[in-house]
């Protein structure tokens, strides 16, 4: 949470004149509702069901950039399907940086808490080896401009001759 996926995502598609999609926006729309009235109706175990659903859909289309929620890898499939149909980049964020990041924002609801910083940490403890496993590139956001992060992914994806 708060690394910059949504923001750096669009400003990649935009750059390589590709199609920039948010798993989380989707789900919201097919939801009709929003990611913390889904968690307050149908629990975390509801919303990583839809979650699944979204990504395989989404993951078998080309030319787009994906951006997923932060709690996408937590899925054997998500994490398969990323991976098979995909460049994985894991944009990674101090705990400190997320926490500054989120702070005001109340639209998560794993962070609705009397102690969000305990929960981000929890979070990144658990998830950080699940994103470096599945990851093609581990983009540091640490007090970077995203531009810059978008720039930077670009040289790295030439260099790795995945752009073509």
């Amino acid at each position: 949470m708060g690394a910059g996926k949504s923001t750096i995502g669009r400003i990649l598609a935009n750059e390589l004149q590709l199609t920039f999609v948010d798993s989380d926006k989707e789900i919201e729309d097919r939801a009709g509702a929003n990611i913390p009235w889904i968690f307050d109706m149908e629990g975390e175990i509801g919303f990583r069901k839809r979650e699944a659903s979204v990504i395989d859909e989404l993951t078998q289309l080309t030319n787009i950039v994906l951006a997923t929620g932060g709690g996408a890898v937590l899925g054997d499939d998500n994490r398969r399907f990323l991976q098979a149909r995909g460049t994985v980049i894991y944009l990674h964020a101090s705990l400190q940086q997320q926490i500054e990041r989120t702070a005001k924002d109340r639209n998560r609801p794993l962070l609705q808490t009397e102690n969000p910083s305990k929960v981000l940490s929890e979070l990144m403890h658990h998830r950080d080896p699940l994103y470096q496993g599945c990851c093609d590139l581990l983009i540091h956001t640490d007090g970077r401009r995203p531009k810059s992060v978008a720039k930077d992914i670009i040289r790295q994806l030439e260099q790795l001759d995945i752009l073509r």
